[in-house]
């Protein structure tokens, strides 16, 4: 089974990274059985042959490499900074060059990270309406880590940054369980992504 986990963090070391590190090592703990074969695209990496596939059309070797893995996952983790209410510029770009059928049926978990809990509706505004767009199957729980998160407690009235992770984790790892049979048995019959969403949301 292949996780790939998109990260678009800046500066090194970044909370955006550690972010996806957390989500990435979540989803691996409750995929143990599947050997999850995960891998971190650091897009700061690809930031010029990303510019450069603008210009020219067209990907080079790593950036093309990196499209692939995205395309041949599983599963996808996609972690971006916020800046200006927004996703990153280096975020968006990225899923511009990519296919825009590749993540059709994926299951994706997405997240981010910000200066201040005031950004985290960019989720649910920015993000999530993206990955709709190139048809993936996102998560219920978003993920938003704001400076304050990092070592702080829970209040009474939001779940801390480790339950977020946490139940954002087994949500993906739900939806990927279902497309993969376990060893020596035929695969299930095929339940509709919308089901299997609904059966992930709270009952009230």
């Amino acid at each position: 089974m292949k996780l790939v986990v998109v990260t678009a963090g800046l500066t090194q070391p970044s909370s955006t990274r550690l972010l996806a590190d957390r989500l990435a090592e979540a989803a691996a703990r409750r995929l143990a059985g599947h050997e999850p074969d995960v891998r971190v695209i650091e897009l700061r990496e690809l930031a010029g042959d990303v510019a450069n596939a603008f210009v020219t059309g067209f990907p080079g070797a790593r950036l093309r490499e990196a499209l692939e893995a995205v395309t041949a996952a599983d599963g996808l983790i996609a972690v971006t900074p916020i800046f200006s209410g927004s996703y990153s510029g280096l975020f968006k770009s990225f899923f511009d060059v990519l296919d825009n059928t590749a993540l059709t049926g994926k299951p994706v978990l997405i997240a981010a990270t910000g200066g201040t809990a005031r950004h985290s509706l960019a989720l649910e505004h920015a993000l999530r309406p993206l990955f709709a767009y190139l048809r993936a199957v996102v998560v219920p729980t978003a993920v938003y880590a704001a400076a304050e998160d990092w070592g702080g407690a829970q209040d009474a009235f939001t779940d801390g940054l480790g339950e977020r992770v946490e139940r954002a984790a087994e949500e993906l790892a739900g939806l990927l369980l279902h497309r993969v049979p376990a060893a020596g048995q035929e695969p299930e019959e095929v339940v509709p992504f919308e089901e299997q969403l609904a059966a992930l949301r709270p009952k009230r």
